[in-house]
């Protein structure tokens, strides 16, 4: 699998994640199904949930004028998936997480989200 598809698939299974009931390995079984694992959107999806309050805390202090709750829910989750790749996977480059991440947001978000993402994300670095 592409990293840009196991990134999509990330923002799809990572959708819900404040939802009370939500359950990662049921939404990882029903999105992928039986495809093959990919280790790297494993990573993703097991990384961003066991380090999701430390995430969130990085990304609030970078909001200026929003809090994590206002933001839309691809917003938020497209800021945890690049922030957990930005300082716990260290593997690819930053303009590369960042850039996908403002990609990802044009296709899954609004005509603002790309900016939005962009900024924070470059405020972070």
């Amino acid at each position: 699998m592409k990293r840009r598809t196991a990134r999509e698939k990330a923002l799809q299974i990572l959708f819900p994640l404040d939802r009370e009931e939500y359950n990662v390995d049921e939404a990882m079984n029903y999105l992928i199904g039986e495809e093959e694992q990919d280790s790297f959107l494993i990573n993703i999806v097991n990384g961003v949930v066991k380090n999701k309050a430390e995430i969130d805390e990085k990304i609030t202090k970078h909001l200026e004028k929003w809090s994590l709750g206002r933001l839309a829910t691809v917003e938020r989750t497209l800021l945890r998936i690049a922030t957990y790749e930005l300082f716990y996977e260290k593997d690819a480059p930053s303009s590369v997480v960042i850039n996908e991440a403002i990609e990802i947001a044009h296709i899954f978000g609004d005509d603002k989200s790309g900016k939005f993402i962009n900024g924070v994300l470059s405020k972070m670095l």
